[in-house]
């Protein structure tokens, strides 16, 4: 089949967007927790950042050195925006010394604020998808955080009688703003440092994050309280935010016991809809020990995991796969991400994990999961259709808007990978027809590929990740 033919076989496949987005309309309701937060967002040049390293006289050989991927220093957060630059990849850095947090808003400022947090970014998606009750956690929620949330009366939280209100209306006064930075930078950009000229590979974004509510997963009481109520019809769980957990935290306690604590909690809230379905959104997890953790006990609980091909490779580094998390990581395609997916899968026994890369969408499943092949396609392409509207447009915020891709072609990056991916499942499996329809089963396993819609020139990548997952998810229906 040509490339022509092909694409066109996907155009068909992805008429069904419009009709699953309807049925998201069906759900009666979901839980996005734990983290939402305020993200101050901005576009940088590699001029500007050259600028500021000289301006302010940093130390060029901490920027260009090594080190954990942790922001003390005013260095510190250019040597991680370096790094992404450079490599064409997002990660999130902590800042754990206020001072920087300072520095970054004197310095590098921002462009615009708007919502941050896989929770919160989550909750905004879900509503304006039409589920008919939506209910973020927020750690904090003074104005700065609640404006940030669509004007939506399908939209909750708990306001600070702790009864659950509209999300954007709600104004806990005497909370804390939890501000997050996104520095975003540009395809083909380049900076020159100590002489050596760096060219950017791919457009993405570096996360500096200060936030110490979410730094130790703080939960709301009230809210949690709310959730396990009899009336709180939670078809689906979407959890995030452990990633800023560390092994130590600075009361003392364990991030380990956090997450613990959180899985005893989310058993109750389940017990009103014992069906439903529950989502772990990785995130990039810096610390190796939460990490493990996370995998190794909170996982055993979960019926689906997200991650992009970062947070694959961290995964691999801790479950005994750090040859083929090295592989992945010196030649990140299809095919070595579901060998590692594979590894995964087979660690941990959850029964349905998906991965967003560049191009492509892969679900691996076990046999006879609750979602179906053809529903999980069916939710993976409306998704790819929300997310490309989300970076052609920069916001998706009412219903009008979330189809505005609909009718443009998946990407050839998309078909190349999952024509490479086709060869190695046949290789492993047996024939499939992967290219053409995206699906493949045998006794024990399911296999959901969709290659996605590339946006040229994206104003926005923020909140992606969590974009697809979930709607990849809730609107396979």
């Amino acid at each position: 089949m040509s490339d022509i033919d092909l694409k066109e076989k996907w155009l068909q496949h992805y008429k069904t967007a419009p009709a699953q987005l309807e049925k998201m309309g069906e759900v009666n309701g979901l839980i996005s927790a734990f983290n939402a937060n305020v993200d101050a967002v901005i576009k940088v040049s590699g001029k500007s950042i050259e600028k500021i390293i000289n301006d302010n006289k940093l130390d060029l050989s901490r920027i260009l050195g090594e080190g954990e991927n942790s922001i003390y220093s005013n260095e510190d957060a250019i040597r991680g925006f370096l790094q992404c630059f450079r490599e064409g990849k997002a990660e999130e850095w902590l800042i754990e010394n206020k001072a920087v947090f300072n520095w970054l808003n004197e310095t590098v400022g921002y462009d615009k604020l708007q919502m941050g947090g896989q929770g919160g970014i989550v909750a905004n998606v879900m509503a304006v998808c039409g589920v008919n009750s939506v209910y973020v956690h927020c750690a904090s929620s003074p104005k700065e955080q609640s404006q940030l949330f669509l004007d939506l009366d399908n939209l909750l939280t708990v306001d600070e009688n702790g009864e659950i209100a509209q999300a954007s209306k709600v104004d806990r006064k005497n909370d804390l703003p939890l501000i997050h930075w996104i520095i975003e930078f540009d395809k083909g950009d380049t900076i020159s440092l100590d002489g050596k000229l760096y060219t950017c590979p791919k457009a993405n974004r570096f996360i500096a994050t200060y936030d110490p509510l979410n730094f130790k997963l703080h939960i709301d009481e009230q809210f949690s309280k709310c959730m396990a109520k009899d009336n709180v019809n939670s078809e689906y769980i979407i959890l995030s935010g452990y990633q800023m957990l560390h092994e130590n935290l600075k009361d003392g306690i364990k991030g380990a016991s956090k997450i613990e604590a959180s899985k005893a909690m989310i058993k109750e809230w389940r017990k009103s809809c014992p069906n439903n379905l529950l989502h772990l959104e990785v995130a990039s997890t810096q610390d190796k020990v939460v990490r493990k953790h996370l995998i190794d006990s909170l996982v055993e609980s979960v019926d689906s995991l997200g991650f992009n091909e970062r947070e694959l490779i961290d995964i691999l580094e801790v479950i005994g796969e750090e040859e083929l998390a090295a592989k992945c990581e010196a030649n990140i395609n299809a095919v070595t991400m579901f060998e590692g997916m594979l590894k995964v899968y087979e660690y941990t026994a959850c029964p349905r994990m998906q991965l967003h890369m560049f191009g492509l969408y892969l679900t691996l499943q076990k046999k006879g999961f609750k979602v179906t092949p053809i529903q999980n396609r069916d939710g993976m392409q409306l998704a790819a259709t929300i997310a490309a509207a989300k970076a052609g447009t920069g916001v998706i915020n009412t219903k009008d808007v979330l189809l505005w891709a609909q009718g443009h072609k998946v990407s050839d990056v998309g078909l190349n990978e999952l024509s490479n991916l086709q060869n190695f499942v046949s290789e492993k499996f047996g024939e499939n027809r992967l290219l053409d329809t995206g699906i493949f089963e045998n006794e024990s396993i399911e296999i959901i590929a969709v290659p996605t819609i590339l946006i040229e020139k994206p104003v926005t990548l923020v909140g992606m990740g969590d974009t697809i997952s979930s709607v990849s998810l809730v609107g396979a229906r």
